[in-house]
């Protein structure tokens, strides 16, 4: 996987890239695809799925952190059709996306539906607090598009009087889920 750059700063937590790699097997990202990400924030995600999708759409809502996302695409030579949107989902959201990404808990339930009903394939949503991932399992299980939940921890290592030491992030709980659209890639 390539390496991203964020010299620029959101003052959010950008999706750790060990996140950002099983966030992307998840999608299983295609050439022919049209990405979507809710909460582009410093544009971490934004900028690894245009390495790999055809098209790619992020919205952010707040006006600070697209700038953010839009520096930090340049900083990474991001080039082909990606397409910023200073909105809250669902508003601006496009009707043709095959994966989504949310990134954040605003509102992600109406995200959801039009994820339903505009037939979004693959879905992920992170979610840091375990009060809103219960909730956000719950309204994926209501939709009819939960397909798994994954938990996890990374710790990085540093050294600590001579020796290794850990420093953990916090966990991340990750929300998978999919339409019953068939998958025109050959997969389910």
């Amino acid at each position: 996987m390539s390496r991203v750059s964020l010299p620029h700063d959101a003052k959010a937590g950008p999706t750790k890239a060990e996140v950002r790699a099983v966030l992307l097997s998840k999608l299983d990202l295609a050439a022919t695809d049209h990405f979507v990400e809710v909460g582009s924030c410093t544009g971490a995600v934004t900028i690894e799925a245009a390495r790999r999708a055809g098209r790619v759409t992020a919205l952010e809502r707040k006006p600070d952190r697209l700038a953010v996302t839009r520096k930090n695409l340049s900083a990474n030579d991001v080039r082909g059709d990606v397409t910023l949107r200073e909105a809250q989902a669902p508003a601006g959201l496009p009707e043709d996306g095959d994966a989504l990404f949310i990134g954040g808990s605003r509102n992600y339930e109406s995200v959801l539906d039009h994820a339903v009903e505009t037939g979004i394939d693959r879905i992920v949503m992170n979610v840091s607090r375990l009060e809103i991932a219960g909730e956000a399992v719950q309204a994926f299980r209501e939709r009819g598009l939960i397909e798994e939940i994954v938990q996890f921890q990374v710790s990085h290592g540093y050294e600590l009087a001579g020796a290794t030491s850990f420093d953990s992030d916090n966990p991340v709980y990750m929300v998978v889920g999919a339409t019953d659209e068939p998958d025109t890639r050959g997969g389910r």
